[in-house]
């Protein structure tokens, strides 16, 4: 085989590499029984090669579970060691710190065997809606109160199912039959992309995956270093504040871009939470890494060598690098900020690159239902664990309007009403667009949406509300106007928290407005037919057109008659 023709190959190999994943993500995806990974798509999958380098993910997923698994199978390997490791084995973790940041994170890793020889791995992440103890939610004060831990260890060995295992995960969680459902959702979805190598293996002839795994990560690493080293070779800060728990957080991000490598140092951000939004440093590099890749390197696959150039460090026990005991369920809502933090340091090295700041973190809730008990209960009311995952707008980008109640930078799915209905007792009464939510720009921020919810008759629940910009909105860029503001209260004006589990009597209601993304330039410049539109498909107010775009009151005039007509938009 020539040069040419082995690159041609070895080329068909990598893309062939990306369909077996997508493959075993999508599998997941059919056979979970959480809502949160086969409606909100909050999962990963890839493969590795024997040393534990990741070659190829799946394109279904999200960055915090993909990129921080990309350092998870070496975990794997140095806990099982070499020697023990065998055909038939499926290996489970939730470990915080080895695996993706939380508890409720399960990560499996399987190795695959080709005519006896041990070729590589195969491993996935999904998300679990119980793990037990008080449940998804920032009230803890420590790792130990947030559920059960599993560590690194075999789920089956040559085979053979740890059945004390399952046991002991049985009687920890409020959801057993889904959490097993789940493991064993995981454990085939890995199976899958095994069975798929093997075919691609024997296909080609390969032996072992040497060969295709070298074309890769030097492609990937030399492709990478080429996209950093035409940047200016510059250095930058940048800054935000989140709300926090009960007091705000900053964080403080110093950019440094050096020839063959960007390096983001969070010196000067917030020490440790005393409640679990604390971040491990993995997740944190997690986002940190795909907020500059996707800047800079978009098309570029991710894989250890395509991440490797990325270089992300902070002090020990700060709100990105939190050690053990440290409390950490919902570390997500510091890491998705992490991306806004670089860009706001990024914007000044390269400009006009990067989106205005969005919603940031996914405006997640978990509803605990349960019977009445302030009356009899009607025979048929029911405990149950809905969680719901729904997001807020992204951020202007410099060329296109943020998109509406879409995840930014998660890529979580927001959930269909009918399936979070399906899981419990639970119901919604509102979803819809939030208008004016979006802020005003030359390109404007994505809407944030309205959501009401309560419970079936007879029920009482629990909220466990997970959400920010409540005193923090997200900042426009470049003269672009803020976006909404996250509120939160029962349906009687009661006010709530954006963090923490309340309680929510029988025949109450919470009502909730999610964050909107922020406008990009100045707002004086945005086309008048694109503000005619907005106005049109009710986007912003009438007030709003004329406030911020100086839409003038014969325009106006002529869009709310046009909507009275019912012509096309």
């Amino acid at each position: 085989m020539t040069k040419d023709h082995s690159r041609v190959a070895y080329q068909v190999m990598w893309n062939r590499l990306i369909s077996v994943v997508e493959e075993q993500a999508q599998a997941l995806v059919r056979t979970a029984f959480s809502t949160s990974v086969r409606e909100a798509g909050d999962l990963s999958a890839g493969v590795y090669d024997v040393g534990g380098q990741m070659l190829a993910q799946a394109v279904t997923g999200t960055p915090g579970h993909v990129n921080a698994m990309a350092d998870a199978v070496a975990h794997f390997i140095r806990r099982i060691g070499r020697d023990s490791i065998h055909d038939g084995d499926i290996y489970i973790t939730n470990d915080p710190w080895e695996g993706t940041g939380h508890l409720h994170d399960i990560t499996m890793v399987t190795p695959s065997f080709h005519k006896g020889e041990h070729v590589g791995f195969f491993a996935c992440t999904a998300h679990i809606v119980d793990i037990g103890g008080r449940g998804f939610g920032a009230d803890a004060h420590s790792v130990y109160e947030e559920g059960l831990y599993i560590p690194i260890m075999k789920f089956a060995n040559k085979g053979n199912v740890d059945e004390t295992l399952t046991r002991i995960i049985r009687g920890n969680v409020r959801e057993p039959d889904q959490l097993i459902g789940d493991i064993y959702a995981l454990a085939t979805c890995n199976e899958i992309g095994h069975r798929r190598l093997i075919q691609m293996m024997e296909e080609f002839s390969l032996a072992d995956l040497n060969g295709i795994a070298d074309f890769i990560l030097d492609n990937s690493r030399r492709a990478t270093i080429e996209r950093i080293a035409a940047l200016p070779q510059e250095t930058a800060e940048g800054e935000m504040t989140m709300d926090g728990f009960d007091r705000p957080i900053t964080l403080n991000v110093k950019v440094s871009v050096e020839g063959d490598r960007i390096v983001s140092d969070f010196t000067g951000s917030s020490g440790l939470d005393k409640k679990g939004i604390n971040c491990p440093l993995v997740y944190a590099k997690a986002y940190a890494c795909y907020a500059l890749k996707v800047a800079i390197a978009p098309e570029i696959p991710n894989n250890a060598a395509s991440l490797a150039p990325f270089e992300i460090t902070a002090p020990e026990n700060s709100i990105v690098n939190a050690l053990h005991p440290a409390p950490v369920a919902l570390r997500h809502i510091v890491g998705h900020f992490v991306p806004d933090a670089v860009y706001d340091a990024f914007d000044k090295i390269v400009p006009g690159l990067v989106p205005a700041e969005g919603a940031g973190c996914l405006c997640n809730f978990q509803v605990s239902l349960r019977p009445r008990t302030d009356a009899p209960a009607p025979a048929n009311a029911r405990r149950s664990e809905v969680l719901t995952f729904n997001s807020g707008g992204s951020g202007a980008r410099p060329e296109h309007d943020g998109l509406n109640a879409t995840a930014f930078p998660s890529g979580v799915m927001t959930m269909p009403i009918e399936a979070t209905e399906h899981a419990g007792p639970v119901i919604i009464w509102r979803k819809e667009l939030r208008p004016d939510s979006g802020g005003s720009g030359k390109t404007r921020g994505g809407l944030g949406q309205y959501m009401e919810v309560g419970a079936q008759e007879g029920h009482e629940f629990d909220i466990q509300a997970m959400f920010d910009r409540v005193d923090h909105p997200a900042r426009g860029r470049r003269g672009g106007g803020p976006g909404a503001s996250t509120t939160i209260a029962q349906d009687d004006g009661a006010a709530m928290n954006g963090k923490g589990k309340q309680f929510v009597a029988h025949g109450r209601k919470v009502v909730m407005a999610f964050p909107g993304g922020a406008g990009y330039g100045d707002p004086s410049e945005r086309p008048v037919e694109q503000v005619k539109r907005d106005l049109a498909r009710g986007y912003i107010s009438a007030e709003t057109a004329a406030k911020d775009y100086n839409l003038s009151t014969a325009d106006i005039a002529e869009v709310e008659a046009s909507v009275a007509r019912g012509d096309t938009i």
